[in-house]
Protein backbone atom coordinates (compact mmCIF):
# COMPACT_ATOMS: atom_id res chain seq x y z
CA UNK A 1 0.00 0.00 0.00
CA UNK A 2 3.05 2.56 0.67
CA UNK A 3 4.29 1.83 -3.44
CA UNK A 4 0.82 2.93 -4.02
CA UNK A 5 0.49 6.08 -1.91
CA UNK A 6 4.15 7.02 -2.98
CA UNK A 7 3.30 7.10 -6.34
CA UNK A 8 0.28 9.13 -6.34
CA UNK A 9 1.69 11.54 -3.71
CA UNK A 10 4.83 12.19 -6.09
CA UNK A 11 2.94 12.00 -9.60
CA UNK A 12 0.31 14.74 -7.94
CA UNK A 13 3.76 16.92 -6.85
CA UNK A 14 5.29 16.22 -10.63
CA UNK A 15 1.98 17.14 -11.76
CA UNK A 16 0.87 20.38 -10.24
CA UNK A 17 4.59 21.71 -9.90
CA UNK A 18 5.28 24.61 -12.31
CA UNK A 19 8.91 25.84 -11.90
CA UNK A 20 11.40 23.66 -11.65
CA UNK A 21 12.59 21.11 -8.71
CA UNK A 22 12.92 24.59 -5.92
CA UNK A 23 9.17 25.16 -6.38
CA UNK A 24 8.20 21.94 -5.84
CA UNK A 25 9.72 21.92 -1.75
CA UNK A 26 6.46 23.25 -0.30
CA UNK A 27 4.40 20.56 -1.84
CA UNK A 28 6.85 17.54 -0.49
CA UNK A 29 7.12 19.06 2.83
CA UNK A 30 3.54 19.44 2.87
CA UNK A 31 2.70 16.09 1.74
CA UNK A 32 5.85 14.14 3.32
CA UNK A 33 5.64 15.72 6.98
CA UNK A 34 1.19 15.55 6.52
CA UNK A 35 2.03 11.85 5.76
CA UNK A 36 3.76 11.57 8.73
CA UNK A 37 6.71 10.08 6.43
CA UNK A 38 9.43 12.06 8.01
CA UNK A 39 9.81 14.80 10.57
CA UNK A 40 11.08 18.27 9.73
CA UNK A 41 14.84 17.56 10.67
CA UNK A 42 14.58 14.80 8.45
CA UNK A 43 13.30 16.44 5.29
CA UNK A 44 16.12 19.21 6.01
CA UNK A 45 18.32 16.97 5.98
CA UNK A 46 17.00 15.15 2.73
CA UNK A 47 16.91 18.42 0.76
CA UNK A 48 20.68 19.43 1.29
CA UNK A 49 21.63 15.98 0.31
CA UNK A 50 19.68 16.38 -3.03
CA UNK A 51 21.21 19.71 -3.44
CA UNK A 52 24.45 18.34 -3.09
CA UNK A 53 24.41 14.90 -5.17
CA UNK A 54 24.79 15.66 -8.95
CA UNK A 55 21.16 15.18 -10.98
CA UNK A 56 18.65 16.82 -11.00
CA UNK A 57 17.03 18.35 -7.81
CA UNK A 58 13.56 17.52 -7.80
CA UNK A 59 14.10 13.82 -8.99
CA UNK A 60 17.00 13.36 -6.12
CA UNK A 61 14.56 14.54 -3.51
CA UNK A 62 11.71 11.90 -4.78
CA UNK A 63 14.58 9.21 -4.80
CA UNK A 64 16.20 9.69 -1.24
CA UNK A 65 12.47 9.93 0.24
CA UNK A 66 11.22 6.90 -2.12
CA UNK A 67 14.31 4.79 -0.74
CA UNK A 68 13.25 5.88 2.83
CA UNK A 69 9.98 5.00 2.90
CA UNK A 70 10.22 1.98 0.49
CA UNK A 71 13.94 0.78 -0.24
CA UNK A 72 15.06 0.46 -3.94
CA UNK A 73 11.35 -0.35 -5.11
CA UNK A 74 10.15 3.04 -3.39
CA UNK A 75 13.03 4.75 -5.03
CA UNK A 76 11.81 3.47 -8.36
CA UNK A 77 8.34 4.26 -7.43
CA UNK A 78 8.73 8.17 -6.51
CA UNK A 79 11.29 9.02 -9.27
CA UNK A 80 8.98 7.53 -11.78
CA UNK A 81 6.08 9.37 -10.25
CA UNK A 82 7.65 12.74 -10.36
CA UNK A 83 8.64 12.41 -13.53
CA UNK A 84 6.09 10.78 -15.51
CA UNK A 85 3.82 13.95 -15.57
CA UNK A 86 6.61 16.16 -16.80
CA UNK A 87 7.36 13.52 -19.55
CA UNK A 88 3.50 13.32 -20.59
CA UNK A 89 3.32 17.39 -20.65
CA UNK A 90 6.25 17.82 -22.62
CA UNK A 91 5.54 14.96 -25.38
CA UNK A 92 2.02 16.35 -25.62
CA UNK A 93 3.35 20.28 -26.22
CA UNK A 94 5.73 18.74 -28.03
CA UNK A 95 3.41 17.64 -30.38
CA UNK A 96 0.98 20.72 -30.07
CA UNK A 97 3.02 23.50 -29.55
CA UNK A 98 3.24 24.91 -33.04
CA UNK A 99 -0.57 25.56 -32.98
CA UNK A 100 -0.91 27.21 -30.07
CA UNK A 101 2.81 28.86 -29.27
CA UNK A 102 1.03 32.94 -30.33
CA UNK A 103 -2.35 32.03 -28.61
CA UNK A 104 -2.99 34.85 -26.29
CA UNK A 105 -4.98 32.56 -23.69
CA UNK A 106 -1.86 30.24 -23.49
CA UNK A 107 0.38 33.44 -23.13
CA UNK A 108 -1.66 35.29 -20.39
CA UNK A 109 -1.63 31.96 -18.35
CA UNK A 110 1.72 31.63 -18.91
CA UNK A 111 2.58 35.24 -17.75
CA UNK A 112 0.00 34.73 -14.84
CA UNK A 113 2.15 31.66 -13.57
CA UNK A 114 5.09 33.40 -13.37
CA UNK A 115 4.29 35.02 -9.89
CA UNK A 116 3.12 31.99 -8.24
CA UNK A 117 6.56 30.04 -9.25
CA UNK A 118 8.43 33.04 -7.61
CA UNK A 119 6.56 32.88 -4.42
CA UNK A 120 6.51 29.04 -3.83
CA UNK A 121 10.37 29.16 -4.33
CA UNK A 122 10.38 32.52 -1.79
CA UNK A 123 8.72 30.57 0.49
CA UNK A 124 11.14 27.20 0.49
CA UNK A 125 13.64 29.81 0.94
CA UNK A 126 12.10 31.62 4.12
CA UNK A 127 11.30 28.16 5.60
CA UNK A 128 14.10 26.33 5.11
CA UNK A 129 16.22 29.06 6.48
CA UNK A 130 13.87 29.20 9.53
CA UNK A 131 14.33 26.06 9.99
CA UNK A 132 18.21 26.34 9.61
CA UNK A 133 19.22 29.17 11.89
CA UNK A 134 16.14 28.86 14.89
CA UNK A 135 16.11 25.68 17.15
CA UNK A 136 12.69 23.94 15.89
CA UNK A 137 10.03 24.36 18.28
CA UNK A 138 10.94 27.56 19.78
CA UNK A 139 8.84 30.51 20.56
CA UNK A 140 9.53 33.59 18.02
CA UNK A 141 7.70 36.29 19.60
CA UNK A 142 9.87 38.25 21.66
CA UNK A 143 13.40 39.40 20.45
CA UNK A 144 14.98 37.43 23.47
CA UNK A 145 13.95 34.42 22.37
CA UNK A 146 14.83 34.96 19.29
CA UNK A 147 17.96 35.56 19.74
CA UNK A 148 18.31 32.72 22.05
CA UNK A 149 16.48 30.37 19.57
CA UNK A 150 19.60 31.45 17.05
CA UNK A 151 22.16 28.87 16.15
CA UNK A 152 25.13 30.41 16.17
CA UNK A 153 26.73 27.34 14.32
CA UNK A 154 24.45 27.53 11.72
CA UNK A 155 24.05 31.57 11.01
CA UNK A 156 27.65 31.48 10.83
CA UNK A 157 28.22 29.08 8.37
CA UNK A 158 25.44 30.84 6.32
CA UNK A 159 26.80 34.57 6.88
CA UNK A 160 30.48 32.75 5.74
CA UNK A 161 29.03 31.07 2.26
CA UNK A 162 26.95 34.12 1.61
CA UNK A 163 29.92 36.18 1.85
CA UNK A 164 32.03 34.21 -0.18
CA UNK A 165 28.75 34.04 -2.68
CA UNK A 166 28.48 37.65 -2.79
CA UNK A 167 31.71 39.42 -1.98
CA UNK A 168 34.52 36.56 -3.93
CA UNK A 169 31.83 35.01 -6.25
CA UNK A 170 32.63 31.40 -5.61
CA UNK A 171 30.88 28.58 -7.71
CA UNK A 172 28.23 26.76 -6.32
CA UNK A 173 30.19 23.48 -6.35
CA UNK A 174 32.46 25.60 -4.28
CA UNK A 175 29.93 26.65 -1.64
CA UNK A 176 28.45 23.26 -0.95
CA UNK A 177 32.29 22.29 -0.36
CA UNK A 178 33.08 25.08 1.60
CA UNK A 179 29.79 24.75 3.78
CA UNK A 180 30.21 20.97 3.93
CA UNK A 181 34.04 21.79 5.47
CA UNK A 182 32.90 24.14 7.73
CA UNK A 183 30.33 21.92 8.97
CA UNK A 184 33.07 19.08 9.94
CA UNK A 185 34.63 21.86 11.42
CA UNK A 186 31.79 23.45 13.52
CA UNK A 187 29.80 19.94 14.00
CA UNK A 188 32.84 17.52 14.09
CA UNK A 189 35.97 19.22 15.83
CA UNK A 190 34.36 22.71 18.15
CA UNK A 191 32.28 21.21 21.14
CA UNK A 192 28.66 21.48 21.42
CA UNK A 193 28.22 23.83 23.91
CA UNK A 194 29.56 26.45 21.60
Amino acid sequence: MIYINLFITFFKIGLFTIGGGYAMIPLIQQEVLGNNWLTMTEFVNFLAVAESTPGPFAVNIATFIGMELGGIFGAIVTTTAVVLPSLIIIVLIAKLFTGFQDNKWVKGALYGIRPVVIALIASAVVSLMLKGLFLEGADMTSLQTIVNALQFKELLIFAITGLAYFKFKLHPIQLVLLSGGLGIIFFGLIPTYF
